[in-house]
Order: structure tokens, then C-alpha cells, then sequence
């Protein structure tokens, strides 16, 4: 039996990974991460760094990606719940600038897989959130871009009313982000 299951979403490459869980009245075990287990499944990737975010109810994080030296991601929440976005921007896809989202839970401990050519973000719905995720490709601050959290033509529906999220709580960097449209004519003047 196979430790991880593969789920598709409507956007190719983008899947939701559910790992099994071994659990009893003292508390489970589950296996984040095997280069081995996961290649069984197609998705044979190289990792070469681990994040671990915390946020407070209402943070949102994104839309971030990195221009050069793009990162795919294997993202889950280990305390709280968050809602876990990937818009594509693989330029010749057919869902390019197509949004996905799913709920990552401690409760759930779903993985959301990510590959490179796609923004991401989160909303945090829980009073707190760990959030973790690997990297295929180190950080680079030089190559850091991102997409408006609200770009009225991705139209993400956030959850704030059905979690009590008046307005979400952004970086200033991320509050000054362009929307795509505005992102894509930039690039074409460089």
C-alpha cells in the first residue's frame, strides 16, 4: 500500500498529496516526505530547503514566486488551518492565470503540491498557524515578485466571511504588489 495518495486538482501538476496516517489512543505517526515513496507516485522532485512560518488569524502571505530560479513547493500546516492558493503562470498552459484552493489543516494533514511556474499564498483561518513548507530551488530576495492578493481577474473567493475575516493582514510588501495584468505589462517593457 502506497504511504501517499496523489489527488488530482483541475490545474495540471498542481495535487493535493494525502499521507497516511498510523494513529491510536496515544497520538499518530505519518511519514511529510520520501524521495522514494513520492517518485512511486510521479512526483520525482529534488528539495533543497524547509520553511516554517508562523501567522496569527487574518495574515495573509502572497501571491509570492520567484522570477529566476522559479520554486516548487510541498506546502502543510502542522498547528491551525489555512486556506492554500496556486495560481498558474505557466505562460503556454491552458489554465494560465487559474486559481486553486484548498484547505491545509492540522486535523486534515493534507500536502498541497506546487511546481515551479506558479504564485502562492495563504490565508490564515486559525488563531494561529506553523505552516511548512520544501523548496526545490533556494531563495533568492532579488528574483522575489508576487501578484495582488485581490487581482479582480484571478477572483480568488477567500473565506473570510465563514471565518469571521474582516480584512486580511498583509507586509507592506505585499499590499504594494501589481496584479497580473499589471505584472505581465511590466515585463514586456523590460
Amino acid at each position: 500500500m502506497p504511504k501517499f495518495e496523489k489527488i488530482a486538482t483541475p490545474i495540471e501538476g498542481l495535487y493535493i498529496i494525502k499521507p497516511t496516517v498510523y494513529g491510536d489512543s496515544r497520538g499518530f505517526f505519518m511519514e511529510s516526505w520520501n524521495r522514494k515513496e513520492f517518485a512511486e507516485i510521479g512526483l520525482d522532485m529534488d528539495f533543497v530547503q524547509d520553511n516554517h512560518s508562523k501567522s496569527k488569524k487574518g495574515v495573509l502571505r502572497g501571491l509570492h514566486f520567484q522570477e529566476k530560479y522559479p520554486q516548487g513547493k510541498l506546502v502543510r500546516v502542522v498547528k491551525g488551518v489555512v486556506y492554500d492558493v496556486a495560481v498558474d503562470l505557466r505562460k503556454d498552459s491552458p489554465t494560465f492565470g487559474k486559481y486553486y484552493g484548498v484547505i491545509l489543516s492540522e486535523e486534515n494533514k493534507l500536502m498541497f503540491y506546487i511546481p515551479e511556474g506558479f504564485a502562492h499564498g495563504f490565508l490564515v483561518l486559525s488563531d494561529e498557524v506553523h505552516f511548512l513548507y520544501k523548496a526545490t530551488e533556494y531563495y533568492y530576495p532579488e528574483y522575489d515578485s508576487g501578484i495582488i492578493w485581490n487581482d479582480p481577474d484571478i477572483a480568488i473567493k477567500w473565506p473570510f466571511e465563514e471565518y469571521r475575516i474582516e480584512y486580511p493582514i498583509l507586509s507592506e510588501k505585499d499590499k504594494k504588489l501589481p496584479t497580473l495584468r499589471e505584472y505581465l505589462e511590466r515585463r514586456k517593457k523590460l
